[in-house]
């Protein structure tokens, strides 16, 4: 392999040419093991920390929207309703668990749920040809029906295509359900315009505590819709006659 001036370069050293240079200057200084073991232990100690407390104070203030959520939810899912998840990064991946959660969970009934970051072709021949603003509003002006479910991910709640993704289902008669993180973003003002009928903010500035609270917050509303649901009904015996 070579640089771009054609000199050769050493493995992946050479998209790092900074390196070398770095090394040259503090080659004196030996890494102290201990106190790098010392810190990465307290950083971690102290980052549990903030993710325990912060879920913690999300369960307290949110606990009874959560519930009146999740009852919301039954009620469509027992109706024929779906449920369309969407979110953008970090966020697209928690958008194709929460669709896992209610269509394959680990016990209890499957519900119909389907994540709209899963099929890649749609994603980027929308992204290509209109506008990446419109690949989860798109989706739903398609797919989406009166009693059907839209949940939409994101950590600043200002990304765009939520945004509209959200706009497009309160049209479709959709329940809008919204996780975001800081001060909730734009995803606040539609909540505050009736667009949004639940959000819930995660008060952090860190995009990592933000995704693990919203984990738990997708969990707890699984779990609760499952109990709004009842029992799984018992399948009958088949009567061979």
């Amino acid at each position: 392999m070579s640089t771009l001036d054609g000199t050769p370069a050493e493995g992946t050293r050479g998209l790092y040419p900074f390196l070398d240079e770095y090394e040259h200057e503090h080659a004196d200084q030996i890494p102290d093991t201990a106190e790098a073991e010392t810190e990465a232990r307290r950083s971690a100690v102290e980052k549990t920390g903030e993710i325990v407390r912060l879920r913690r104070w999300v369960g307290a203030e949110s606990a009874a929207e959560l519930a009146a959520c999740a009852g919301e939810m039954a009620a469509r899912f027992a109706s024929g309703g779906r449920l369309f998840s969407f979110g953008n990064g970090g966020s697209s991946t928690d958008a194709q668990e929460v669709a896992t959660a209610f269509l394959h969970p680990h016990r209890g009934p499957a519900l119909p749920a389907l994540s709209l970051t899963g099929d890649v072709a749609v994603v980027t021949a929308l992204s290509n040809d209109v506008g990446f603003e419109v690949v989860f509003s798109r989706q739903l002006a398609a797919l989406g029906r009166p009693g059907d479910i839209a949940v939409g991910l994101s950590t600043s709640g200002g990304s765009a295509n939520v945004v509209r993704a959200f706009e497009e289902a309160a049209r479709r008669d959709m329940l809008t359900v919204g996780l975001a993180g800081g001060g909730g973003g734009r995803l606040t003002e539609l909540s505050e315009l009736g667009v949004l009928a639940h959000l819930f903010v995660v008060p952090s500035s860190s995009v990592h505590r933000i995704q693990e609270a919203q984990t738990t917050l997708y969990h707890v509303l699984w779990e609760l819709t499952q109990h709004a649901l009842g029992p799984a009904p018992i399948p009958r015996a088949h009567d061979p006659g």
